[in-house]
């Protein structure tokens, strides 16, 4: 017996249901990279973590607001009609899905971008940090190499 047919896959409508729900909540570096290099207007990105974890490194163009200050800040930091992308450290963290929450509570359009600041690195995207902007090596694991987009 298969592992992945023992619980049926669901049916069409549930399935185009929960994949469109997915993609309102979340989008990834790649799209992040892309609309921030074209200076997309209407996003605004926003590093949740902590004042120690931005100046080791963040994603040159996002504003620093820690999850816990969102709540105070947001209004007077941030434009009501823009459509927030939240990021934290990586995958194995669920601030930016807190830092998220928060934003929504607020009435901002929000989603989270996956794989976080730790994707962002590995794929070799613009780091900023108070020396300057660097990028690192692309980690084959996560991106091709050559540059060229996995036109996923």
């Amino acid at each position: 017996m298969s592992s992945i047919t023992a619980v049926p896959a669901a049916d069409n409508a549930a399935a185009l249901a929960h994949f469109a729900a997915r993609l309102a909540f979340e989008t990834d570096v790649s799209d992040v990279a892309a609309d921030l290099a074209a200076g997309a207007p209407g996003v605004v990105v926003i590093d949740s973590r902590s004042l120690e974890s931005w100046n080791q490194g963040h994603i040159e163009g996002a504003v620093h607001l820690p999850t816990a200050e969102i709540a105070a800040r947001a209004a007077s930091m941030i434009p009501r009609e823009v459509t927030v992308v939240t990021y934290c450290w990586g995958p194995g963290c669920n601030g930016a899905t807190r830092a998220a929450l928060e934003f929504a509570k607020l009435g901002y359009q929000v989603k989270e971008m996956l794989g976080g600041f730790e994707y962002w690195a590995r794929e070799g995207f613009p780091v900023e940090t108070a020396s300057g902007v660097t990028r690192g090596a692309v980690d084959p694991l996560t991106a091709p190499v050559s540059g060229i987009a996995c036109a996923c």
